[in-house]
């Protein structure tokens, strides 16, 4: 079992899979990570809004990508680009942030041009074994909008539950429309998670 990362990171690597590259961004891949993120402002909002700021421009696309070779360098976030291992193509991107007590949250993104091809499955196979191999993690989350039916169906591809919500009496409605319908409002964010 490997041992939990020290306050430094690991070493960036690359990760394979059939189709795919995982690796650490390059400075010489501002332009295709920005040109993603560029494109699909307006469907990344909600889930990526802090990326989205950080990354107005493509100027500021070479910054990021020097914080997230910081981030590998202190364990902090650990931020792969995707490419296709053949037609070399950039297709989104994918990230583990170890968290407390074990655990460890995964985010990731694909062009528009790459959803449908089961590649967000591939990446996260790979990012699984990642966390729980090198990293060390224990459990592993991710957090999706629960109009997000595709982004449910990988995350349960890969073996990930769906965590029961936690009804807090904030979330119990005062007033119903309709007094027959006793059940309290499911959360906009569901959270999926996965032990080792």
């Amino acid at each position: 079992m490997p041992a939990a990362p020290s306050i430094m990171g690991l070493k960036p690597f690359v990760l394979e899979t059939a189709r795919l590259r995982l690796r650490p961004y390059q400075a010489d891949d501002a332009a295709d990570f920005f040109a993603v993120l560029d494109q699909s402002r307006e469907r990344l909002q909600a889930s990526f809004p802090d990326r989205l700021r950080a990354v107005p421009t493509l100027a500021a696309a070479g910054a990021q990508l020097a914080s997230f070779a910081d981030d590998w360098r202190t364990g902090r976030f650990y931020v792969f680009g995707i490419w296709h291992l053949v037609s070399q193509s950039y297709l989104g991107d994918i990230c583990l942030m170890p968290q407390r007590a074990g655990q460890a949250e995964i985010g990731y993104y694909l062009a528009p041009t790459a959803e449908g091809y089961g590649y967000a499955r591939e990446a996260l196979a790979a990012i699984i074994q990642f966390g729980f191999e090198q990293v060390g993690v224990e459990r592993l989350l991710i957090r999706c909008f629960a109009d997000n039916a595709r982004g449910q169906q990988v995350a349960q591809a890969q073996g990930f539950c769906l965590q029961e919500p936690e009804i807090l009496p904030d979330s119990l409605p005062r007033f119903r429309f309709n007094f027959w319908d006793s059940r309290p409002r499911l959360p906009d964010i569901l959270h999926f998670v996965r032990t080792k």
